[in-house]
């Protein structure tokens, strides 16, 4: 029988990659800007979090530091990154993260290197609160700043600028002629994904209560980018429908050797059910679960 607790955990879980997931579609999907450092920035927040709390500062405190940092940082990696063409962005990017990931591992200075942070308090006390009402604590925290982007960024997407950032998706060039300042659009979309990335980063890593350099590698990246396209890159609400397909193949992957005697490894059936069912949407449903909808000028 699956428990409450292993549910409400991976509920949490998939608001939090929702958040994440939501930056890569409005870079990606309605840009189009290719991003594979998504992973640097969800360390950003984490890291940054974990530093100030372990440092006695309340975690509204770190949150909100982090989510600036990250916003800057974004800003700062755009100027050079926006001028160049998509690929070469995309090795950019990757660049970036796995610098940042190195820096983290291997500067014990910093933020104790593979050791990582410990003792990152919790945003409430599990001593004094059941595990459940601790769960759906969490949970209700993040699906709030999970609307709190949701609302914005569909309040963008569905206005003017959106028109702006489809149109260098489509043709930047064209864009340009018609007097549009794409530099200053996607830095702003590069700037504010980055903070969406930083803010799930720090309620992660209150809630796990640790983080390290190994939590933080490439594969999370990808498991982004998957997310995105299943769910639909060009869609706001797409954003969680990926990401609970994603977590809920692979966690339920955790717990189906308790019910079926297979004879594959569980890390295993999720790569190939997460590979198979990836095949199958860009297949039959390029543009994912959600389907692209039209702007609704607001």
């Amino acid at each position: 029988m699956i428990s409450i607790e292993f549910i409400l955990d991976t509920l949490v879980l998939t608001v939090l990659f929702a958040i994440v997931t939501l930056s890569l579609n409005l870079k990606y999907g309605y840009t189009g800007l290719l991003d594979f450092g998504k992973a640097a920035f969800f360390a950003t927040g984490a890291y940054v979090s974990g530093l100030m709390t372990t440092n006695s500062y309340p975690p509204i405190l770190g949150i909100l530091t982090a989510i600036v940092i990250a916003a800057l940082m974004g800003l700062l990696i755009s100027i050079p990154a926006i001028r160049v063409r998509s690929d070469y962005l995309a090795i950019i990017t990757l660049v970036f993260s796995e610098t940042i990931r190195i820096i983290l591992k291997n500067e014990s200075w910093i933020a104790g290197g593979v050791l990582g942070i410990r003792g990152i308090p919790p945003l409430i006390d599990p001593r004094t609160t059941p595990y459940q009402m601790y769960l759906l604590t969490h949970l209700l925290i993040a699906l709030m700043l999970y609307m709190v982007f949701f609302t914005v960024s569909w309040l963008l997407t569905n206005s003017p600028f959106g028109r702006i950032l489809k149109a260098i998706r489509e043709d930047e060039i064209a864009s340009a002629m018609y007097g549009k300042n794409n530099t200053l659009a996607k830095a702003f979309v590069f700037s504010f994904s980055c903070a969406m990335a930083a803010s799930a980063g720090s309620l992660y890593a209150h809630y796990v209560g640790f983080v390290s350099p190994d939590l933080f590698v490439l594969a999370i990246t990808l498991q982004v980018w998957i997310m995105s396209i299943i769910g639909g890159p060009s869609t706001i609400s797409g954003s969680f429908i990926g990401a609970l397909t994603v977590l809920t193949i692979a966690r339920g992957t955790r717990i189906i050797k308790d019910y079926l005697n297979l004879p594959i490894d569980p890390n295993n059936t999720m790569f190939i059910l997460t590979g198979i069912l990836l095949i199958i949407t860009i297949m039959f449903r390029p543009t994912g679960l959600v389907k692209e909808g039209k702007i609704k000028v607001v």
